[in-house]
């Protein structure tokens, strides 16, 4: 994408409007041995916010623009209206933070601030001093998921959206709509108090109309009560003893409810267009015959499929099968815990009184077993199914396994991306070393110099980590370097993308 010159105006009001909102925030030094004392947002980070929310503003005024001559087509219609609320900030608390905060394309539509992936891992949410406790996922290849079901010839969950597969599908049959229904009142990210308002807020935006004629005049003829604004203004969580603080009748309740259902549905809409769902990587165009491999690419591909075992979780498809590079299973590889997450000092009372991690530095990710278990603790878009309850135990400390696809993806190539489902490593090159050397390198010394290279520290949890096809793969540096390059042809854009 194009950057903003940072000393244009409306960027550098952006990055006092960020730098007022954002205090320290403190990690203290009992944090999972973070070293020193504090993290905050540094003036790269909040000039990259900055550059970065402009950007959102101009993909949203040229989408707008089409609203003037809209699709005929009502597939394409709703993958408008996605866009739109994609890159809508008004529907965070703080009017400040679209979806595409987190998921820009430039990255594949992952996380797009560099500093912010070298640095703390997770992102900042509407209330900029609130942390998310993981890193954004990529949401394109997403609306392929399919609806979470138990395998039990594999033994296994599959499908669902989000690292914990906690949007399931299991209500509106589309994992991708569920997911879409995470954020908006999720306390860390969009941060509204209840889903009423998300309602309310796209009912004042540019796009009604449209939306109207998609999914129905009734969509937005609900009788708002006259506190509405102020309430959707204050962030969430909501009180205990007022869940629903937007004060709606019952049939008004349950007409938002349907509205919010087809808002997350157009979302999930778009993300399964081709403008974002492409399958356009040279990956692709060598399966057409279209590009040949680099004798490097080949043999990482060759390593993949073979000696490297990438392919068993990562499936490169096979008969009527898509090359979707994820299985949409769920495993623990052992990742160590990323003592840069501010998630860790969010264990104190902010500004609204609101404590997102009330385990402190003594945080766990349960991953797949704690959502079945409990829930998530800061949102829970599907239902959880209690016939699962007794797969908790088993699904302890798994991590769904993401697509592969747009792996390397980024917009230059000093941009630093985050990988695995909490940030810890910083590099492709990095991840893979894990998987070759987990169980051969020795556990790292606090603060040793070698993290990474020649050491690693314990994994976060060891709860049903996967020790058949990671820890010891046996690869030469040149052989990881390889996989790197094969897994770069993952990335979409190299070929056209299919008529809009």
């Amino acid at each position: 994408m194009q950057l903003a010159n940072p000393f244009a105006p409306k960027t550098r009001r952006a990055i006092l409007s960020i730098a007022a909102a954002i205090v320290a925030v403190t990690m203290g030094s009992d944090a999972l041995g973070a070293e020193e004392g504090s993290t905050t947002l540094s003036p790269q980070a909040l000039q990259e916010i900055a550059q970065l929310e402009a950007e959102i503003d101009r993909i949203e005024a040229r989408t707008i623009e089409r609203l003037a001559a809209p699709p005929d087509n009502q597939i394409q219609q709703i993958e408008l209206l996605g866009k739109l609320m994609l890159y809508d900030k008004d529907l965070s608390v703080n009017r400040n933070e679209a979806c595409a905060f987190c998921h820009m394309p430039e990255t594949g539509f992952t996380g797009p601030v560099s500093e912010l992936n070298r640095t703390t891992g997770s992102y900042p949410g509407s209330v900029r001093t609130r942390f998310s406790d993981r890193k954004p996922q990529s949401h394109a290849y997403a609306p392929l998921s399919p609806v979470l079901h138990y395998n039990p010839g594999q033994g296994d969950l599959v499908g669902g959206n989000f690292w914990d597969m906690r949007a399931t599908g299991r209500r509106l049959g589309n994992p991708a709509a569920e997911q879409a229904e995470g954020p908006p009142t999720n306390p860390v990210e969009m941060g509204l108090p209840d889903i009423a308002c998300a309602v309310y807020r796209a009912s004042q935006r540019p796009y009604r109309a449209m939306f109207e004629r998609v999914w129905g005049a009734q969509a937005f003829a609900i009788a708002w009560p006259e506190d509405v604004e102020q309430v959707c203004d204050r962030p969430g969580p909501p009180t205990a003893d007022e869940p629903l603080p937007v004060h709606l009748s019952p049939i008004d309740r349950g007409r938002a409810g349907t509205t919010f259902d087809q808002m997350a549905q157009s979302i999930a809409g778009y993300e399964a267009s081709a403008e974002v769902t492409s399958f356009t990587s040279k990956f692709d165009a060598m399966r057409a015959n279209k590009a040949q491999f680099t004798a490097q690419e080949q043999a990482g591909y060759d390593l993949f499929r073979g000696k490297a075992q990438c392919n068993a979780c990562h499936r490169d498809g096979g008969p009527g099968e898509d090359p979707l590079f994820t299985d949409f299973t769920a495993s623990n590889i052992g990742t160590p815990a990323n003592p840069r997450l501010p998630y860790y000092a969010e264990n104190r009372p902010d500004a609204l009184g609101y404590v997102a991690n009330p385990q402190g530095s003594s945080f766990v990710d349960g991953g797949v077993g704690s959502f079945l278990s409990k829930g998530h603790l800061l949102s829970q878009p599907s239902a959880v199914d209690a016939r699962w309850l007794k797969l908790a135990p088993d699904n302890q400390a798994r991590i769904q396994v993401p697509t592969l696809r747009n792996v390397d993806k980024r917009p230059y190539p000093t941009f630093v991306k985050a990988y695995g489902h909490n940030g810890y490593f910083t590099s492709l090159k990095a991840i893979v070393h894990f998987y070759n050397t987990r169980d051969v390198l020795p556990r790292c010394q606090p603060h040793d110099p070698g993290e990474g290279t020649t050491c690693w520290p314990a994994p976060e949890s060891t709860a049903n980590m996967n020790a058949s096809r990671v820890g010891r793969l046996g690869l030469s540096d040149a052989e990881e370097d390889a996989l790197v390059s094969f897994m770069q042809t993952l990335t979409d854009g190299f070929m056209p993308a299919n008529p809009q």
